[in-house]
């Protein structure tokens, strides 16, 4: 760092998180005084990192007929929710809660696709009757109950069929759907009978074609290889008589957690329409989901160090930030970076596994970190605007965090932090 003072970026694909000087800086603001104003644990959020990241695929897109859906399960706070709304975005959404949601955010139900492989019979009839654009259906049985449903309520359900292309997108176990061994969509080699189906129910108007392989992707060929498959069935599909208007590539592209290189969002796109053209596909609509490169490196978690315990084996940092906070290392074994929100130059860094108050030897948010730290100070765990708040959960009755939107000079408090009474004041206690 200069004498100065310049503001240095601490993460690749993150500028709007740098370090000026000692301290750590979201969009200018200093994350260690957001900690002291809010307290902690705090996922503080970057308004304009999530307005460039879905700009990068809309112009990416401009003047081709598209949608861009935000997959809202990594993150669905009301105000972020409300910043893509704005942005003109529509929305992949997997439940009648997250429909909910949309609309309270004054998201267009009309721009909102409805994924998932189990549907109840009453999120269809809410989602029909507000107006989503598109079903994405996912097995034999599901045409049929909604067929059904749509029947119940007098109109036909828009459908695309998600379709399971058997592609290997190189990504964590957990979070891979297109492989034939995934609970995910129709099979490749049963699609075109399930169209067949499809055209011939009463209560369903068939609409496009739909995929989704994985999530924190860093290739671009796993995505070309479904698309071609897709295509393959387009073309199948229609030679039977039964038109697709959209074809949906799904999302999934990942971002950069520590050294990884995925690509960038215009770059895929541009692969994706490129291959679109050459095989004649070039005058349908597109539509994608991305929504961990929206939000994943637009946010972090802030947390305080409240002890320091060094051991035989292991050092421990001891912070207020759990994996009822932040489930991904617990999870998935996830690397997410750890840095001090204001540096200590003068203090040497120890090795350190940084952990949290549950119950739990899996409560951990890393393990073997360099860091000069003391009682006292705040850490922020980045990359952490996606699927951290949105999986967060009261286990040990501990009260979810606050979140906090940066905009500019603007700082917005998104949602308060939950207090204990409210924990549990829907239960009951057995009257005697």
């Amino acid at each position: 760092m200069s004498a100065a003072g310049q503001a240095a970026a601490v993460l690749p694909g993150a500028p709007h998180l740098a370090r000026r000087g000692a301290t750590l800086q979201l969009e200018g603001h200093a994350l260690a005084e957001l900690a002291r104003r809010f307290g902690t644990p705090l996922y503080v959020y970057s308004r304009n990192a999530m307005r460039a990241a879905v700009g990068a695929y809309q112009r990416a897109l401009a003047g081709r007929p598209h949608l861009v859906c935000y997959a809202m399960k990594a993150n669905s706070n009301l105000a972020v929710l409300q910043t893509f709304a704005e942005a003109g975005c529509g929305f992949d959404i997997v439940s009648a809660g997250e429909l909910a949601r949309v609309l309270a955010a004054g998201g267009r139900a009309d721009r909102i696709v409805f994924s998932g492989v189990g549907k109840r019979r009453d999120e269809m009839a809410l989602a029909l009757e507000a107006g989503v654009r598109c079903f994405n259906v996912e097995s034999e049985g599901e045409l049929r109950v909604l067929d059904e449903v749509a029947r119940a309520h007098g109109v036909r359900a828009p459908m695309s069929l998600r379709v399971n292309p058997d592609v290997d997108a190189g990504t964590h176990p957990y979070i891979s759907t297109g492989l034939k061994g995934n609970k995910f969509g129709v099979a490749h080699g049963q699609a075109l009978a399930a169209y067949r189906l499809a055209a011939e129910l009463p209560g369903l108007r068939v609409e496009g074609i739909d995929c989704h392989i994985g999530s924190q992707i860093t290739q671009i060929e796993p995505y070309l290889d479904a698309l071609d498959r897709l295509l393959d069935l387009v073309e199948s599909v229609e030679a039977e008589g039964i038109g697709l208007r959209h074809v949906d590539v799904g999302g999934g592209l990942g971002i950069t957690y520590t050294d990884e290189s995925p690509p960038a969002a215009d770059v895929l796109v541009g692969r994706l329409l490129g291959r679109l053209d050459a095989r004649g596909h070039g005058h349908r609509e597109v539509l994608l989901e991305p929504g961990r490169s929206l939000v994943g490196n637009a946010g972090v978690l802030v947390t305080e160090v409240l002890y320091l315990k060094p051991g035989e084996v292991t050092n421990f940092c001891v912070v207020d930030a759990a994996m009822n906070d932040l489930t991904r290392p617990a999870l998935y074994d996830a690397y997410m970076g750890i840095e001090p929100c204001e540096a200590r130059p003068g203090l040497l860094p120890q090795r350190w596994d940084v952990v949290g108050p549950v119950c739990e030897s899996g409560d951990w948010l890393g393990r073997q970190r360099d860091l000069a730290v003391a009682v006292g100070d705040h850490l922020a765990i980045l990359s952490a605007g996606a699927y951290g708040m949105a999986m967060a959960s009261n286990y040990n009755t501990r009260p979810r965090a606050a979140e906090v939107m940066v905009d500019g000079a603007a700082v917005h408090l998104i949602r308060e932090r939950e207090q204990p009474a409210e924990l549990f004041a829907a239960e009951r206690l057995i009257q005697h």
